[in-house]
């Protein structure tokens, strides 16, 4: 029994991105759920590159950049939804962040989309200017 179960000639070893994935995923909710705003930040970053990196290293994607854009998108778009859904109008402000618990952890879920964006973003221009 020479070969080890699970494994193929392509991968020699087993994946890490499902360790990173379920990290990212528990920080998240800790930090969105108790109100930690800089650990559910980081949580929804490590989760949503998790996801870019899992889907490229299977082949599901060519390059990890535009999926990080999509779950950036993805996240400020349903913090968007739910401020407008949940919190009055009037109170949606940058001056209201700390104030109120839902207002603040959409704001940090609505951060992490903008920092995935980012990265997603400046990753791909230098990949293209590289080439």
């Amino acid at each position: 029994m020479a070969e080890e179960p699970g494994l193929s000639d392509q991968y020699p070893t087993a994946s890490p991105w499902p360790l990173f994935v379920a990290l990212g995923l528990a920080l998240s909710e800790i930090g969105v759920f108790v109100g930690l705003f800089p650990v559910a930040v980081f949580g929804l970053i490590l989760f949503g590159g998790s996801i870019a990196g899992i889907l490229t290293e299977s082949g599901y994607v060519e390059r990890p950049w535009p999926t990080l854009l999509g779950v950036g998108v993805v996240l400020i778009i349903l913090a968007a939804a739910f401020a407008l859904w949940q919190v009055p109008v009037a109170d949606i402000a940058l001056s209201n962040v700390g104030t109120g618990p839902l207002f603040t952890r959409l704001v940090a879920v609505a951060a992490a989309g903008a920092v995935m964006i980012a990265m997603g973003g400046v990753a791909s221009v230098m990949e293209q200017t590289a080439a």
